[in-house]
């Protein structure tokens, strides 16, 4: 019965290893100028197509599809960061116990779950739309607008 505690100890251990090093990435990319708030401040302006008062089509869809590939980029920085805090502290349970984890820790632990919850359900809702909506959503970024 010892050898399975062990067994626990040493996979904990492994964990704590893991979130040691998954702690470095993190550090390091948010450093890095694909940290989230550096990628949510690279803004580009409208007018850095052409002018603000020139009827260009496509330069007004090139603007609207950078706007939307800049969101998606925040919104997966985003939610990367809160994927690694989840793990991160998934692991620090592990390593303490779960009846020993502050009651903080456990906020933000379900607060992180609820989260990614509602997202992967907006994400396979977006994905389940008519395909005529996923379309329009594509055409509606100025492309074929006259």
């Amino acid at each position: 019965m010892t050898e399975g505690k062990g067994d626990l100890r040493r996979g904990v251990g492994a964990l704590e290893k893991f979130q040691k090093s998954v702690n470095a990435l993190l550090a390091e990319l948010e450093s890095s100028p694909a940290g989230k708030s550096k990628v949510a401040a690279q803004r580009v302006s409208r007018n850095a197509f052409s002018g603000g008062n020139t009827g260009f089509a496509e330069a007004d869809g090139l603007y609207t599809q950078y706007n939307r590939v800049h969101e998606s980029l925040v919104t997966l920085s985003k939610s990367l960061g809160e994927q690694i805090e989840y793990l991160s502290l998934g692991v620090h349970a592990a390593a303490v116990g779960f009846d020993n984890v502050d009651d903080d820790t456990r906020r933000r632990f379900y607060e992180i779950q609820a989260h990614m919850d509602a997202e992967r359900e907006k994400a396979q809702a977006e994905r389940h739309a008519k395909p005529e909506q996923n379309a329009d959503k594509q055409s509606d970024a100025g492309w074929a607008a006259e």
